[in-house]
């Protein structure tokens, strides 16, 4: 069922779209060479304690993942795009590395991804990460009242389609509100003018995510981590947004911490 939300509601929503741009930021500048995935999930659990927070992934247990989540924070390297299960793993230099973040705060979710390299980048990988963060402006300019939800896949898959990109929709945005994935599915790629009509109210997270080379994945055998079915790196940028009359309000901006 697809909610919409007052500005009341959107308004109690800030703070949760707050935490979790500052934490995305924190845990990207203290990630370096050298750092443990499993570092990184327990700094973040030490945050969410801090801030009375609940995360969205520890007990999450849907019908791809093969167990609950157990951790509260996904750190996808490399070859990895989604759902990166925090392992033991040290971070080599050069390394892409995507952490996908989502907790609840008095009763309300938001969700947000950041992609980046550590170390020395290559250039493919600063495109491809720039590609994602493009594809996502272009999709938080199309959710305004009187576009669809085809407008916003439209966008992204512009984007990436410009960059010689090609698209998976098995995995993209959703609605977000009470709970951490609802109605309605945001495709990274559709048609414009197509779907669900954006209304004053919808709160989603929009989150394109691209392989270099493919766009087939491959589940790990930790039953989570999905990675490109031919090695290539992946990106993923995400930001939760209200959809409202005086147009997007970006809940998980970072730009006032002085970051992207």
């Amino acid at each position: 069922m697809i909610e919409l939300r007052t500005p009341t509601e959107i308004e109690q929503m800030r703070p949760v779209g707050r935490f979790v741009a500052e934490t995305l930021a924190t845990l990207r500048d203290e990630t370096s060479v050298g750092t443990n995935l499993l570092a990184i999930d327990r700094r973040a659990h030490d945050l969410i304690r801090r801030a009375r927070a609940e995360s969205c992934y520890i007990d999450y247990h849907p019908s791809f993942g093969a167990s609950p989540f157990g951790k509260v924070i996904c750190t996808s390297v490399n070859d990895a795009v989604l759902h990166g299960l925090p392992h033991d793993y040290a971070l080599r230099d050069g390394d892409l590395v995507t952490l996908d973040f989502a907790v609840s705060i008095d009763g309300w979710v938001a969700d947000s991804a950041v992609s980046f390299v550590v170390g020395t980048a290559r250039d493919e990988d600063l495109r491809l990460i720039e590609t994602t963060e493009r594809a996502l402006d272009a999709a938080i300019a199309a959710a305004t009242v009187g576009h669809k939800v085809g407008d916003i896949s439209h966008a992204i898959a512009a984007v990436a389609r410009g960059e010689g990109y090609s698209i998976n929709t098995d995995f993209g945005g959703h609605g977000v509100g009470h709970i951490m994935h609802g109605d309605p599915h945001i495709p990274n790629d559709g048609k414009a003018n197509r779907g669900y009509p954006l209304r004053d109210g919808l709160v989603i997270a929009i989150e394109p995510w691209f392989l270099a080379t493919t766009d087939e994945l491959v589940t790990d055998p930790d039953g989570w981590t999905l990675r490109s079915a031919d090695g290539s790196r992946g990106a993923h940028s995400e930001h939760t947004i209200a959809v409202t009359s005086d147009g997007p309000i970006v809940l998980t901006d970072r730009s006032f911490l002085g970051v992207d």
